[in-house]
């Protein structure tokens, strides 16, 4: 292993850039120390996060008002593109990891190189996934959706899949920048396509300035043009960002380190699995939906919007926890383990306390927002009843997933996720909703019941991690 390089004061590769505090003095309990650090890594992350979302909300909003069939036809090819994209979350969640390990251990170079290695890696999954969309696009009957859904689903489907390689690469750049310690100009660009999304939605899907009226095939175009926009900002900034233009690599086009690209898959494809099954369930949830009519399925569409939403927020914490555990574990501060990864727990917990009031209280309200049918209102404030029950489950399970990973704990957890969605979850819908007495009401609990699970274990095993005796390398 090679010798740290002593960085120069002021050095961005200082361990206190994850440690110090920009809000004043600092509590001397280490678990309450370690919650203004966190925040202050994860504000950023966490509107960035909900940004992305936003642009799947904002097409449900604005597509829900053509109809309840076509906001049923977004649900059903969103659902099955969200299986994908959340493969190839899981696959560029090394970049964050593997960097912010990097930097703790005082390792300028190792930063480029996993970005570098990690762009190759983007770009290779995101042209793979794209050539299985569109081969999965001929097949979309497979799925026993209603006719009517199947109908006018393609294009959008088509569409939204064209944009999964633009979405890798801007992943595997956004997370070199945060776990770099510069969060908050990815999280303005995002806004931005956010912003250009609603504005192309505007005249796409309803026909405004001259423009024919697309509707749903208007919002798959106006997704893929504001990703394609964002990457090429993102790419621009970090090039013109001397913070970072000092971590570049400096030989883009140099060979490829096999031992580099296999320690991003040892983490990667884990990750990707962990991810997987839990999006596999979720998209399973919304084919059995399906099964039930298209008035569930745009009810459930509604619910798990705004569950996902609430979601990001809690994702974007995992991701700074995951990060500040990945650095302590790089600089070998072992005794900050468990306090940053039980603050984080604990911040988690909070939000999902306030998420839960706010479903409780104006689910109805909010359900109306996104379509006029009484049927899916009614039956969506229902789904958000339950969203409002499983928020501290999923909170708990997305931020234990992420304070393994920066121990480079990923087999056993992934082992976890899969009993939790595909044995507990998708079994327990099936046989609660799709083919028993509680319809939607059943496939939700399921679900609900299976992210209980996870948060469980996956606690308990970041407990068993990161006991003293146990052995953790700083660098592996």
């Amino acid at each position: 292993m090679r010798a740290a390089r002593a960085p120069p004061a002021g050095n961005l590769f200082e361990a206190k850039t994850f440690s110090a505090s920009p809000w004043g003095p600092v509590s001397s309990n280490p678990y309450l120390r370690e919650i203004r650090p966190t925040l202050a890594l994860a504000l950023p992350i966490m509107i960035g996060q909900v940004s992305q979302m936003l642009m799947g909300l904002t097409d449900s909003v604005m597509i829900g008002h053509t109809g309840t069939v076509p906001l049923a036809a977004s649900a059903f090819g969103g659902n099955i593109f969200g299986v994908f994209y959340v493969l190839g979350i899981g696959l560029m969640l090394p970049v964050s990891v593997l960097v912010s390990r990097a930097r703790g251990a005082r390792r300028p170079e190792e930063c480029g190189e996993y970005l570098r290695h990690g762009l190759v890696l983007a770009l290779g999954f995101g042209v793979l996934e794209t050539l299985v969309i569109v081969g999965l696009g001929c097949r979309l009957a497979w799925f026993r959706q209603p006719p009517e859904v199947l109908a006018i689903v393609n294009p959008f489907f088509w569409l939204i899949g064209s944009s999964i390689t633009p979405v890798l690469l801007y992943l595997a750049m956004r997370q070199f920048a945060e776990a770099m310690g510069r969060p908050w100009v990815p999280m303005f660009i995002m806004l931005g396509g956010v912003g250009l999304n609603a504005f192309l939605n505007w005249v796409l899907i309803y026909g405004h300035l001259g423009a024919p009226a697309l509707g749903l095939t208007g919002a798959g175009i106006s997704t893929l043009l504001s990703r394609c926009l964002g990457v090429l900002v993102l790419f621009g900034w970090i090039h013109r960002d001397a913070t970072l233009r000092a971590a570049l690599p400096r030989h883009w086009f140099a060979p490829l380190a096999g031992p580099r690209l296999r320690e991003m898959l040892h983490l990667g494809l884990p990750a990707a699995g962990m991810l997987l099954f839990e999006s596999g369930a979720f998209a399973a949830s919304a084919i059995m939906m399906g099964w039930l009519g298209a008035v569930p399925l745009a009810a459930h569409q509604i619910a798990i919007s705004c569950a996902a939403t609430t979601f990001m927020i809690q994702l974007g914490l995992s991701a700074a926890a995951g990060m500040r555990v990945s650095s302590a574990l790089g600089a070998g501060d072992r005794q900050r383990l468990r306090p940053i990864g039980y603050s984080a727990l604990a911040l988690g917990g909070l939000l999902a306390g306030t998420f839960m009031i706010v479903y409780l209280v104006a689910g109805p309200a909010v359900a109306g927002w996104f379509v006029l049918d009484g049927r899916v209102v009614a039956l969506a404030s229902r789904l958000l009843v339950v969203a409002a029950l499983f928020q501290f489950f999923d909170g708990s399970q997305v931020i234990g997933a992420a304070i393994l990973r920066g121990l480079s704990d990923v087999k056993l957890p992934a082992a976890i996720t899969f009993v939790a969605y595909w044995v507990i979850a998708i079994p327990g819908g099936y046989l609660l909703g799709a083919r028993g007495p509680f319809g939607a009401l059943g496939i939700w609990a399921a679900l609900a019941a299976g992210l209980a699970f996870a948060a469980l274990f996956l606690g308990l095993r970041f407990t068993r991690m990161t006991r003293p005796e146990s052995s953790l390398s700083p660098i592996r």
